[in-house]
């Protein structure tokens, strides 16, 4: 049998010559060399050890036997702006257009602990999300939406058990048992240190919220997913594809060693675990990095942690195509690449997925839009095919050998990580804050020099005006809100407001459980803000060095 050297002496060269490769060097994000032919020399595996079958251990090529022969992905649209009312009806609408999980957006103020209300809140209510201060909101926000059966994904973060109390306090009035709510809430502090700035609280109390989740979660809600560890605002931030899976799985390894520091048993919570990664627009770098991120996670919970029942090695995951891909310039082509992100995260054997609006570069999405959107993924869905065979791209030499380097430099960096003290003590230091900045000035400065092409803001240029229709906000929803608090202030139990904030700042001194508390709260119509404003007196608040 011919080498790959013979083949490239007797055939290539000799074409090279009468014409030139567009580069010297073909290279993917994370500058990874892209071979121009990847053949079985490249790879240093065994099928078994490497790969597997699906559903079994590594889980390379995904974390289900029959994957979507079965069932779909989860299609989502993450939506939420304005007022609980106005986000009700784009979830319906979403739910009658053949969405499966609805997936909600919080404005700043929600996503930081203050109530609608509240000075900070200012010109900022209902802006980039809905505004959800007290549990009338979201008593509004699922109005009519059956919670044992359609599953609720938040972007929520800080306050993330303070909304999944509202949540299992909603459940409670529609006569759903906390058992029977499916969903999940981000919950992941060390991503918003490192890329975000949506924290409240000082590491050390906000890692004790997260265990307090875990542990209520996997007695009372034991289908909810308690932490959705992010990669996806690593890379919004910057970072490559292999800082995304590094850095994102040193911060799991952080979650597992706190609650098992803590005294969970590993196998008790990490079936509640899931993963959210961004895809991005280089097509085999992105599939062989979902594959790369299965297999590092199987091998971390059982080896590391010796989890003993193979669902504790699954990593699990929603993808969004990547928002920092997005152009305002020719926003249509966005379409496209929504499109080969989308599938993308298919042949990479994503569990559910949001496809982003094309207008997003610009505001936040039309009706129209988003649309468009969840066609994209009905259609990979229904019409492409690649749901009907499982990992159809597994055995690719170049699949398999970008899914080995991915592998080996994400290890790398877990390793310098691990050195550090890991993830929290990397991220105290600036260290993946450091490497996410210098890969974001990397690219930024290729993109500048036309080393990078982007079409329509580099290359293929127009001077023709944006004509594309953009989602415009009432600036009185603010104003609306505040008079909505007013009302609920006045006509709630205030001294059993009072009470139950003294309990509350009682408990964050001790080691209770505070999930329980947290539901009463709610359920008196103690607000978000109060809530948060209780424990910032408690435990104060991160102010980043």
């Amino acid at each position: 049998m011919k080498s790959k050297a013979e083949w490239e002496a007797q055939a290539v060269d000799p074409i090279i010559k009468k014409y030139p490769e567009r580069k010297e060097t073909f290279t993917t994000s994370s500058d990874i060399p892209v071979e121009r032919l990847f053949a079985p020399d490249e790879l240093d595996q065994t099928y078994e050890d490497k790969l597997g079958f699906p559903g079994e251990y590594p889980f390379t090529r995904g974390v289900q036997p029959t994957m979507y022969r079965s069932r779909f992905w989860t299609m989502r649209q993450y939506a939420g702006f304005s007022t609980a009312k106005e986000s009700n009806k784009r979830y319906k609408f979403l739910l009658d257009q053949g969405q499966t999980g609805l997936s909600v957006a919080f404005d700043l103020p929600t996503q930081i602990g203050y109530d609608s209300d509240d000075p900070m809140a200012l010109g900022e209510v209902g802006k980039v999300g809905v505004s959800i201060p007290s549990l009338a909101d979201m008593r509004i926000l699922l109005d009519g939406i059956p919670l044992d059966k359609v599953s609720i994904s938040m972007t929520i973060n800080a306050p993330a058990a303070v909304l999944l109390a509202m949540v299992v306090a909603v459940g409670k009035e529609q006569g759903v048992d906390p058992k029977q709510l499916r969903g999940t809430i981000q919950n992941d502090i060390l991503k918003e240190y490192i890329a975000r700035g949506t924290y409240i609280y000082p590491p050390k109390p906000s890692m004790r919220l997260i265990t307090d989740i875990f542990d209520y979660c996997s007695r009372e809600v034991p289908r909810w997913n308690t932490i959705s560890i992010s990669g996806y605002h690593i890379r919004e931030a910057g970072s490559t594809a292999v800082q995304e899976v590094a850095f994102t799985l040193a911060n799991g390894i952080a979650y597992v060693e706190t609650a098992m520091k803590a005294g969970l048993d590993v196998d008790q919570f990490a079936r509640q675990l899931s993963f959210f990664f961004n895809a991005h627009n280089n097509f085999l770098e992105e599939i062989a990095k979902f594959r790369a991120a299965r297999r590092m996670w199987a091998t971390i919970m059982r080896e590391r942690f010796g989890a003993k029942n193979p669902r504790s090695w699954r990593l699990r995951f929603h993808t969004q195509t990547g928002g920092s891909t997005l152009t305002a310039q020719q926003p249509e082509n966005n379409v496209v690449r929504v499109a080969i992100q989308a599938l993308a995260a298919v042949l990479g054997g994503t569990q559910s997925l949001h496809t982003n609006g094309r207008d997003e570069a610009l505001s936040l999405p039309t009706e129209e839009a988003v649309q468009i959107a969840l066609r994209t993924q009905q259609i990979i869905a229904h019409e492409s095919g690649v749901a009907d065979t499982v990992d159809p791209l597994g055995g690719s030499f170049a699949i398999e050998a970008l899914t080995d380097q991915i592998e080996e430099q994400a290890w790398s960096y877990i390793s310098r990580i691990d050195e550090m003290g890991g993830a929290i003590a990397a991220v105290e230091n600036g260290y993946v804050q450091d490497e996410i900045h210098e890969a974001a000035y990397r690219f930024q400065r290729e993109l500048e020099a036309g080393e990078e092409s982007v079409v329509g803001v580099n290359k293929f240029t127009t001077d023709e005006p944006l004509k594309m229709q953009t989602l415009k906000l009432d600036p009185a929803i603010e104003e609306g809100q505040r008079a909505h608090l007013a009302h609920l202030r006045a006509s709630r139990d205030n001294s059993r407001v009072a009470e139950l904030r003294g309990q509350l700042a009682v408990a964050a001194r001790s080691s209770d459980n505070l999930m329980p508390l947290l539901v009463t709260c709610v359920e008196n119509d103690v607000t978000l803000g109060e809530i948060c404003h209780t424990l910032r007196d408690e435990w104060g608040e991160y102010r980043p060095s």
